[in-house]
């Protein structure tokens, strides 16, 4: 028994080391990971709310006649806009990638700045959306002074579609 002692402490050190390498990048992955999700939920929520309107306000507004109605751009997923969005919206691409920033820039990029547009997504409750802030900033740093974003709590489904507002479907 004594000669093993010699091999069984070279062997617990061994599995210390490396257990402790493991605890260490386990405890690296998931501040990488929480940092990523904070960095990405509550964008949204960021925004002022003077910058919001509502649903309710939203379709007042659409449904009145003689007021020049605003551009509607849908800057979350296909997916989403295809299965439902507000009739006469159009779909950018989520604003959480650069390729849908790009998207918006190009297609705002003619307007005049006091053109009155309304962002939104639905993808998800507020505090969670990663789309409607890098949209209403990329807006806001190409001088565009007259945009309001859709304050969707739930998600679409819920604050829109359930509550029979107008919508469109596919394309």
């Amino acid at each position: 028994m004594l000669a093993s002692t010699p091999k069984m402490n070279s062997s617990m050190k061994i599995c210390m080391k490396i257990a402790a390498r493991y605890a260490k990048c386990t405890v690296i992955f998931a501040a990488i990971t929480v940092f990523s999700f904070a960095q990405a939920a509550g964008q949204a929520s960021a925004i002022p709310t003077a910058r919001l309107i509502n649903p309710e306000d939203l379709v007042k507004l659409l449904q009145t006649s003689g007021k020049q109605k605003p551009l509607m751009i849908q800057v979350g997923s296909h997916v989403l806009f295809s299965q439902a969005h507000i009739s006469g919206s159009e779909y950018i691409g989520p604003a959480s990638s650069e390729s849908g920033v790009q998207q918006l820039r190009k297609r705002v990029e003619s307007l005049p700045r006091t053109k009155f547009i309304v962002l939104y997504c639905g993808c998800c409750p507020w505090g969670r959306c990663p789309n409607v802030k890098p949209a209403d900033d990329t807006l806001r740093a190409m001088g565009f002074t007259n945009v309001k974003v859709l304050y969707i709590a739930d998600n679409f489904g819920t604050n829109w579609v359930d509550k029979g507002y107008p919508v469109a479907k596919g394309e």
